[in-house]
């Protein structure tokens, strides 16, 4: 008599459910290695269309153009700040000691009481802590040393983990895709590769849009602050395009430092105090940077992400807040990917199609609108005659 090993409904739902409770709670305690698996993925997933691009246009199999791409990628990162440092070093001097005379004079300035009308406001220790924070930089305490150095340590560590991460998730991209879809059942599959294709075209329309606009915007900027005279243009105007990345944050950061620099240095050539420099400075970057976001954004980014521009706000401060400049620069494709995922289940609960365009799509021109063909008129035409 054959043996029934399959497991009861009640049992499978258990089983389900102790394991995404599982499952969470490991996201949960391992946060931090989910967080540098996250950062491990998404590179990855960059790289993965290079690879497949090579292996298009050349013979090499799948090994072989990973680790073309994978080691090319190690050399350009290490080689590429070894060849900028000389070019940046001065600017980047210039502009840091810029910042920290701004610092020391914001100090000062609010180490003496401020009378504004009849009223006075004591903001000492606010100063105090200014000033603490700027030493601190500069020199770090003895009994801080040793922090740093472990907080480096575990921060070259995790470096490590990440390069490895990448390189098994590219050489296994294949059979890990294949495996992710092998958990969906057969007559969902489709559903599921459709699902998948539409959250990829996001993504990677957010990040070639990204990637074109830092770019630009780093190139534009660069060239502005260089013809304004102002010192350290090459290093401000590549922060404003690496600034760029994060959404409505990095712009009001670049524009400062920008603002900082012109306030303690000026130009070097227009005949105006620093001050009005800088406003000058401010002003231009506002002008650049809204034709930027009304009129090049639009083109370059196109309608792949769908988002109120307020709601894009909040969830990009909130995100700073809670998760860094790593969760601002993603929180945009991830809550659009999440809007693609949460319409498909509402649209499975409801029993409609899957997608909303799944036959909605089709247009059948009315009677009054269909004519014949021009060839065919000319026929029938002759044919009465």
């Amino acid at each position: 008599m054959k043996e029934n090993n399959e497991w009861s409904l009640t049992f499978r739902y258990v089983v389900g459910v102790f394991l995404i409770l599982a499952f969470v709670a490991f996201l949960f305690y391992a946060r931090d290695a989910v967080r540098n698996f996250v950062i491990a993925g998404f590179v990855a997933y960059l790289l993965n269309p290079i690879i497949e691009f090579l292996r298009a246009r050349t013979r090499l199999s799948r090994a072989a153009s990973v680790n073309v791409v994978f080691f090319s990628s190690l050399v350009l990162m290490a080689g590429l700040p070894a060849a900028l440092t000389p070019i940046f070093y001065d600017e980047a001097r210039i502009v840091v000691q810029d910042l920290l005379d701004l610092s020391r004079q914001l100090g000062n300035t609010l180490s003496q009481p401020i009378q504004v009308g009849g009223l006075e406001f004591h903001l000492e220790g606010w100063a105090e802590n200014l000033l603490k924070a700027q030493d601190a930089f500069l020199a770090p305490l003895p009994e801080q040393i040793l922090p740093l150095l472990e907080t480096t340590s575990v921060g070259v560590l995790w470096f490590l983990v990440i390069v490895v991460v990448i390189y098994l998730l590219l050489s296994h991209w294949s059979e890990i895709q294949a495996g992710m879809f092998a958990l969906v059942l057969p007559p969902y599959r489709a559903e599921a590769q459709e699902l998948y294709d539409r959250i990829r075209n996001i993504w990677m329309a957010y990040l070639r849009g990204q990637i074109v606009l830092m770019l630009i915007v780093g190139v534009v900027f660069t060239i502005v602050w260089l013809i304004m005279g102002i010192p350290g243009a090459l290093v401000l105007g590549m922060i404003a395009g690496l600034f760029t990345l994060v959404p409505d944050v990095g712009p009001f950061l670049a524009v400062v430092l920008a603002a900082g620099v012109a306030l303690l240095e000026g130009s070097s050539w227009i005949p105006l105090s620093n001050f009005w420099v800088a406003g000058l400075v401010i002003a231009v970057y506002l002008v650049l940077i809204n034709l930027k976001n009304f009129f090049l954004r639009p083109i370059i980014m196109g309608r792949s992400v769908h988002m109120n521009e307020g709601l894009v706000f909040v969830v990009i401060i909130v995100a700073t807040i809670l998760a860094g400049i790593l969760g601002a620069l993603l929180v945009v494709p991830v809550i659009a990917s999440l809007t693609v995922i949460l319409g498909y289940l509402r649209r499975k609960v409801l029993g409609l199609p899957a997608f909303e365009d799944d036959g909605s799509r089709q247009f059948v021109a009315p009677p009054e609108k269909i004519n014949p063909p021009k060839r065919a008129r000319i026929k029938l035409k002759k044919s009465k005659e």
